[in-house]
């Protein structure tokens, strides 16, 4: 199964952005497929995730598991957001210990969202 890594290219962390300047979250996306994608991480840009006031931001997710909002983040944190996917795509829950994850998801995560229960359609 897949994770979906989202990565917000839109984000400005707060900055004004200068005529053709690229966004943080554009910067933030470029070093995360530089430092490597790991196996079975499908890395997604997005236009907004709506954490504007908490800098570039990032989510994880995957059918069946916990889904994570991550912000405050840049591209020097690009090791670590890859790492953290990583971790993620092993636990089969999305529930990664907390000492197992990069210090960065352990300090800047701004929500977690309980898996989506899935509703057996009616028989007609």
């Amino acid at each position: 199964m897949t994770v979906t890594l989202h990565v917000c290219i839109t984000c400005r962390a707060g900055q004004t952005l200068g005529e053709g300047e690229t966004t943080p979250g554009k910067r933030l996306h470029g070093a995360i497929l530089e430092a490597g994608v790991p196996d079975g991480v499908n890395v997604v840009p997005v236009e907004c995730l709506s954490a504007c006031s908490q800098g570039c931001s990032v989510a994880l997710s995957a059918p069946g598991r916990w889904s994570y909002v991550y912000g405050r983040l840049s591209d020097a944190n690009a090791q670590d957001v890859v790492a953290g996917a990583a971790a993620y795509a092993a636990a089969p829950d999305g529930l990664v210990p907390w000492r197992s994850r990069p210090e960065i998801f352990r300090k800047q995560s701004l929500a977690r969202i309980p898996p989506i229960a899935i509703v057996p359609e009616a028989a007609e």
